[in-house]
């Protein structure tokens, strides 16, 4: 039915859904299982007309879900669920919003870029300042936030620049939102790639319980990852 409803206002007339906000819980808890640690936006991305809203954080989460309730068009807002019990901030008590579709670059660097949504991107910052110390690399970090519609030119602009990319996300590999970008970005900056694109994502099972640190796409995937990269000929 969501399919449905995002496509009412393409119709001449008859319907207006337009102002709808879903809230909804998404990916990994730390005992979730394969019952509550699911990450679905891949599957909403498909909706025509519907806009796909994942925050890092809590001040994020106020401004983009703002944004979302004032948007004339349908949203689903996925909250990750390790925040409500993890996360805390100072966030402003003043009315604000956050430019939905419009990523946000969160450290500058030259050699490879780090593109995430969610808690995954705190596992980028955290990645990152390791390749920094540890490998001398400089990776560029962008919190996508809008899955859909999403900011291709600041990705595409970071890409250009430092001729790497790795997309990380807690859904499985195949078919996963990553994917999109990573067509996205050979189609568009093949020309400015030193090393393939890659995907360092969850696997393609059932999300498991005792084993989900196994499954997560950790700091240390993405470490290898990195340099993988960095040592492609």
């Amino acid at each position: 039915s969501s399919g449905i409803n995002a496509e009412w206002p393409l119709r001449p007339g008859e319907y207006d859904c337009g102002g709808l906000t879903v809230r909804a819980p998404w990916g990994a808890v730390g005992h979730g299982g394969h019952y509550h640690s699911q990450s679905p936006e891949a599957f909403f991305a498909h909706v025509p007309g519907l806009k796909v809203v994942i925050p890092r954080g809590p001040t994020q989460a106020k401004g983009l879900l703002l944004a979302c309730l004032r948007d004339r068009n349908p949203c689903i807002f996925f909250e990750p669920k390790i925040l409500y019990r993890m996360a805390s901030e100072d966030v402003p008590m003043m009315d604000y919003t956050l430019p939905l579709s419009q990523a946000e670059v969160l450290r500058q660097g030259n050699d490879v870029t780090l593109i995430g949504w969610g808690t995954t991107v705190h596992v980028l910052l955290e990645v990152a300042e390791m390749a920094q110390a540890e490998l001398d690399v400089a990776c560029e970090v962008i919190d996508l936030q809008t899955i859909m519609p999403y900011d291709a030119a600041t990705v595409e602009q970071s890409v250009k620049k430092t001729g790497r990319a790795i997309v990380v996300h807690e859904a499985p590999l195949t078919s996963g939102f990553g994917a999109e970008l990573a067509a996205r970005i050979q189609e568009h900056c093949f020309l400015h790639l030193e090393a393939p694109v890659q995907r360092v994502t969850g696997w393609d099972t059932p999300f498991p319980y005792i084993y989900e640190p196994f499954y997560m796409p950790d700091k240390w995937r993405v470490f290898e990852g990195i340099k993988k990269a960095v040592d492609y000929m």
